[in-house]
């Protein structure tokens, strides 16, 4: 994997280069080069098979990273390529037309964070989230508890328990 880091690293800007373990690493470029990373990694480094397309909202910073996971099926090494996008200007050019399902990745991107993807197919068609009218729930400045206690009312004779006091109770009753 060490060569295919390097080969990369002088095509493109390479920031940072992680190691999770002996089968899995990722390294983050420029927003700019993410495409053209993703797409030199399967045409000519065997990157072929698309595993995932993930987001992470770093609100302290203002920013959102992206993660494009590629495995390499003969080799049986997954890459990440991560890019970080402006959270407030949450837009990202598509990848759909490197393999299909990145689309729907991208959709549910859009409706769970708000990204956009300008020309990606079928992209505000709802997913998940037929007729919300919330900011995007996945998004970290979403109140899930605010939201859970306006929308939903308690279930009379229902109690909640807190979880350690609970376990702690079911597993040590004479305690």
């Amino acid at each position: 994997m060490q060569e295919i880091i390097e080969r990369i690293s002088k095509v493109f800007s390479v920031e940072e280069v992680v190691q999770q373990n002996n089968h899995q690493w990722f390294i983050t470029v420029p927003k700019k080069q993410a495409l053209e990373s993703v797409t030199y990694l399967r045409d000519r480094e065997g990157f072929v098979h698309f595993v995932l397309l993930s987001c992470a909202d770093w609100i302290e910073s203002g920013k959102f990273q992206l993660t494009y996971l590629l495995n390499h099926p003969v080799k049986k090494i997954d890459l990440g390529i991560r890019v970080f996008i402006d959270r407030e200007n949450a837009e990202m050019e598509s990848a759909h037309y490197l393999w299909e399902q990145i689309a729907t990745y991208q959709r549910e991107l859009y409706e769970m964070f708000g990204i956009n993807f300008p020309n990606s197919p079928r992209l505000t068609d709802p997913l998940l989230l037929e007729g919300w009218d919330n900011i995007p729930p996945m998004r970290r400045d979403f109140d899930t508890l605010k939201y859970v206690e306006k929308t939903y009312f308690p279930t009379p004779g229902r109690k909640s328990n807190d979880p350690g006091t609970y376990m702690k109770e079911k597993l040590y009753p004479n305690e």
